[in-house]
């Protein structure tokens, strides 16, 4: 299971961390993302971070603002969310994959099979 938390209301400019918690899987296994939803809009992807930790991948529009991060040994994932805006708001969920193409496919919601219940990220104008 993965329990995502840190979501709420916060004002335009400012900052939230979510966490993904993972219990009865260890993350170290797994490539680890988050998506959004907003409503009436597709879930669309946010950041990833590989197993390995080598690598990162960002959405466009999250680029320079959003830090995805894991700690292993905590079995956890994190998404740091800075300058937030308006059209940050959704649903967010982390997920988990086992690709072995993690590189190209990382954007797909078909290459995560393990998904957090969401936490409502609301920016204020």
């Amino acid at each position: 299971q993965l329990q995502a938390s840190g979501g709420g209301l916060v004002q335009a400019g400012g900052s939230l961390r979510l966490s993904c918690a993972a219990s009865g899987l260890t993350v170290r296994g797994y490539h680890m993302a988050w998506f959004r939803q907003a409503p009436g809009k597709e879930r669309e992807f946010v950041a990833g971070i590989a197993r390995s930790m080598s690598m990162t991948y960002y959405a466009d529009n999250v680029k320079a603002r959003f830090t995805i991060s894991r700690d292993n040994a905590k079995n956890a994932a994190y998404l740091q969310m800075n300058s937030l805006t308006p059209d940050d708001t959704a649903v967010y969920y982390c997920a988990a994959s086992r690709t072995a193409s993690y590189s190209g496919y990382h954007g797909s919601t078909d290459a995560y099979v393990l998904w957090g219940q969401g936490t409502q990220v609301t920016v204020s104008s």
